[in-house]
């Protein structure tokens, strides 16, 4: 039985539908998996297991190290940015002056030559001598008209003539941001948690490797499936449930029996784990497209609409 002309055929000078989706064109979409989502307990800017976690108070995890060394590094580059744009406003500042220096002269110049009349440079006219330093037969000389020409002049062949745009450098934000979201963080936002390690006889065979966390309230297990909350008066962290059922109404932590209100309840941000209707991002998408005569595709992110 003889296959369909149109799915056959690519004798054609474009391609068809059909040919492009056989090539991979469209959006690509594609489940990420467990191994794709950051676990709970790690780090924000190494992805390694915390080590004295600190969060700041939109609940982003980091090592004590690495979020400390990330706000140094921001403050040495505002001060960077900060100095750099002193500079340039100070050399702005000399380029004016200097330009209102040379306009004064100019004014004077023509003034002097209005009340007295030009007087040529040199007496001797043997002995012609022009401002770049030559004289007799290598004598260039100049008008004003070819000195604004040159000055003016757009013409890219020559390096001289090369217009260069200036560069502008804009007043640098006094702010360190968090790496994780785009809010204003500083050390003293930053607060210190604690997990509770699971201390069963199982668990006590296990390596430091495989370490697992549990609520001090419930005893579950705390994975990536369930919500966790922390503490800033203290730094306990607690399974969701447990911290909207007992310590936003005793409003005291049940470990260290410390006070809390219920602005000291922050959610620890985490991925999901890949199953469906569970956190954000969970799904990647690609769109491909073919290249100009070469067959070949380039990848972009797909465009929200």
């Amino acid at each position: 039985m003889p296959q369909r002309h149109s799915k056959n055929n690519n004798d054609l000078a474009y391609f068809t539908y059909d040919e492009k989706k056989k090539l991979g064109y469209g959006t690509q979409r594609e489940r990420l998996g467990k191994d794709s989502i950051k676990p709970f307990d790690s780090c924000s800017l190494c992805l390694k297991p915390v080590i004295d976690p600190m969060s700041c108070q939109k609940g982003h995890i980091f090592c004590k190290e690495c979020i400390l060394e990330c706000l140094v590094a921001q403050k040495k580059d505002i001060q960077r940015k900060t100095a750099a744009h002193a500079m340039q406003q100070k050399q702005d500042k000399e380029d004016e002056e200097e330009k209102l220096a040379l306009q004064k002269a100019r004014e004077l110049d023509a003034f002097d030559q209005q009340n007295h009349g030009a007087l040529p440079q040199y007496s001797d006219k043997n002995y012609n001598r022009d401002k770049n330093g030559f004289h007799g037969a290598n004598s260039v000389k100049a008008t004003l008209y070819e000195e604004e020409a040159l000055r003016t002049m757009k013409a890219f062949w020559l390096p001289s003539a090369t217009p260069e745009a200036p560069s502008k450098v804009e007043a640098p934000s006094t702010r360190t941001t968090c790496p994780e979201g785009s809010e204003e963080l500083k050390m003293k936002n930053l607060f210190p948690i604690h997990f509770t390690e699971d201390t069963t006889t199982e668990q006590k065979k296990a390596t430091s490797l495989d370490k697992s966390y549990i609520c001090p309230s419930c005893k579950v297990t705390i994975t990536n499936t369930i919500a966790l909350v922390a503490l800033s008066s203290c730094g306990h962290v607690f399974c969701k449930k447990c911290a909207d059922k007992f310590m936003a109404v005793d409003k005291v932590c049940l470990v260290c029996n410390k006070g809390c209100k219920k602005r000291n309840l922050v959610p620890l941000e985490k991925g999901g784990t890949g199953f469906s209707a569970h956190g954000d991002n969970l799904e990647a998408k690609e769109f491909k497209h073919l290249g100009s005569g070469s067959g070949l595709g380039l990848v972009r992110p797909a465009m929200k609409t």
